[in-house]
Formats: structure tokens, C-alpha cells, sequence
């Protein structure tokens, strides 16, 4: 299998194991992989009103680096740009009126997963 073919499998699985950490956290997951001309989400999730967007990052080692160094200021950005789109677009449609939100950073480092809430 090429690099980049092992490299979009290792982010399909990270976001598997992230989606089921929201699930098995009473999280209803919302959207994943949501696009729109500010970005992408990974995962969107909900429990109660609070409304989690999730950047994931997945690693197979260290050699670049943690998972979470990977999520800078302008990733960040971009990750802000779309939750408002997407919060946007489900006001547009009379689906959200408003409430918390919070932004997270899955990091997948093998088999492990850690969640940090609230990370930007």
C-alpha cells in the first residue's frame, strides 16, 4: 500500500476510534468529515445542548511529533471558520439556536486515544 493510502486509512481509523470515544461518552455524533469552503470538520458531536467540534489527529509513532502539536493557530482558525458554517447552516434551517460549544483534539498514537476537551 503507498504512503498516502496508509496515511488516509490510519485518519479513517483515528476518527473511528474518536467517534466511538464520543459515543461511548454520550455523545450523539453529529457529522463527520463535514466540509465546507473554510475547512473541514472531523467529527461534530452533541450532548445536550453543548454542541463538540473535534479536530483529529492520528499518528502511527512520534517521529513527527504528538498528535496535538500537529493542531496550530491557523489550523485552529480554520476549525473555528467551519463550526461557524456549520452552526450557520443548521440556524439557517431553524435546527440550532445557539448554546456552548467547545473545540477538541482527538489524538490517536497507535492504539491509544486521548481526548483533550477544550483544547482551543
Amino acid at each position: 500500500m503507498a504512503r498516502a493510502q496508509r496515511r488516509r486509512a490510519r485518519g479513517r481509523r483515528g476518527e473511528d476510534r474518536a467517534a466511538a470515544w464520543y459515543q461511548a461518552h454520550g455523545y450523539v455524533v453529529l457529522a463527520r468529515n463535514w466540509w465546507c469552503r473554510e475547512g473541514e470538520l472531523d467529527i461534530v458531536a452533541r450532548r445536550g445542548p453543548l454542541h463538540v467540534f473535534c479536530e483529529v489527529k492520528a499518528r502511527a509513532d512520534l517521529s513527527f511529533g504528538l498528535p496535538a502539536e500537529a493542531v496550530g493557530q491557523l489550523k485552529q482558525l480554520r476549525v473555528r471558520r467551519a463550526a461557524a458554517r456549520w452552526l450557520a447552516t443548521l440556524s439557517d434551517q431553524g435546527r440550532v439556536r445557539g448554546g456552548p460549544v467547545r473545540f477538541d483534539v482527538a489524538c490517536v498514537l497507535g492504539d491509544a486515544i486521548e481526548v483533550i476537551e477544550g483544547a482551543f
